[in-house]
């Protein structure tokens, strides 16, 4: 019989957190989350971390775990994901994957093989070195000549997955993206809801909007110096995050505050469309949009229970 497994993922700031605490509390869960950014420690503002008041009692794991020297990837998050997921199983709770991290959630949902690059990082340092003298654009046109389907999916920014794929391309003479296409396809050892949440386009984008002006006044320029001041260097994974590396520019005198904060929410909105995509490919979720309940909370909730009710993935009855 496979073990229940609930997701409740969308794009960023479209509202996940309190539904979340809703679900677990409803089903007995505890929430594990698919956030590349709030499992470092001393970064709270600019990841917009659940606090303390607001999981309400619930347990939270991938939270405050990692220190912001460390690196955190998709193998990491499989590893402790499953991890943990044994931990809540073993309490007979239900596990939610809550964040909008699609490639993290697909791994642990259909179980993809992450083929381990042994002790070889020669070629990677190559492709680090050639980073940092032609840039992110000329990297990921290389990407583009070997592995146009990674290049469609990786975004030019995100240098870390466009070396690992070419770093896969050289040491297998095959394409990572049909690696994880062939993967996609495994059965789910899970009986699962997947459920993306969204809502209106402009609403989302006005969310991030807001959000990112509240960063700055609950003192996100300060946290990141705090981090720089802790030896935290802006080629750090961690520190390449959406809010603060836009601040880093801004402190290094590369940008006016002003720029800093326009180009933040116009790279944030630019993800949260690209998630939007992701989830789009997805098989198997079901979608939630928000204005069709008039973003009623509890009205949310009842369409979660209703779809986890059909899927039996429950250990008794809800109430």
């Amino acid at each position: 019989m496979k073990k229940p497994l609930i997701i409740l993922t969308g794009p960023t700031a479209v509202g996940k957190t309190e539904l979340s605490i809703k679900l677990a509390k409803a089903i007995d869960g505890e929430i594990i989350s698919a956030d590349s950014m709030q499992v470092y420690k001393y970064m709270d503002i600019g990841t917009a971390k659940i606090t303390t008041d607001e999981m309400q009692g619930i347990k939270h794991y991938l939270i405050n775990e990692l220190e912001p020297e460390d690196e955190f990837n998709v193998v990491k998050f499989k590893e402790l994901a499953l991890k943990y997921m044994s931990e809540i199983y073993s309490k007979s709770k239900i596990p939610i994957i809550v964040g909008g991290t699609g490639f993290y959630i697909q791994a642990v949902l259909y179980g993809i093989d992450f083929k381990d690059n042994g002790e070889d990082t020669i070629y990677r340092k190559q492709l680090e070195e050639l980073y940092e003298k032609e840039g992110a654009v000329y990297l990921h046109q290389k990407l583009a000549e070997v592995d146009p389907g990674s290049a469609k999916a990786i975004h030019p920014n995100n240098v870390k997955r466009v070396i690992r794929a070419l770093e896969y391309y050289y040491q297998t003479d095959s394409r990572i993206s049909a690696h994880n296409e062939e993967q996609r396809q495994n059965e789910s050892p899970y009986n699962f809801c997947y459920f993306v949440l969204n809502n209106e386009r402009e609403i989302v984008y006005e969310r991030i909007n807001s959000r990112v002006d509240l960063m700055i006044e609950k003192g996100l320029i300060t946290e990141v110096k705090a981090l720089l001041d802790k030896g935290c260097t802006k080629d750090m994974v961690s520190m390449q995050g959406l809010g603060y590396k836009e601040i880093i520019s801004y402190l290094d005198g590369e940008c006016s505050l002003e720029e800093a904060v326009y180009t933040l929410k116009r790279d944030t909105r630019h993800f949260a469309k690209r998630q939007l995509t992701w989830f789009k490919r997805e098989k198997e979720v079901t979608w939630i949009n928000k204005q069709d309940y008039f973003n009623d909370e509890n009205k949310l909730l009842e369409v979660l229970l209703k779809e986890i009710k059909k899927k039996s993935i429950i250990y008794s009855e809800i109430d």
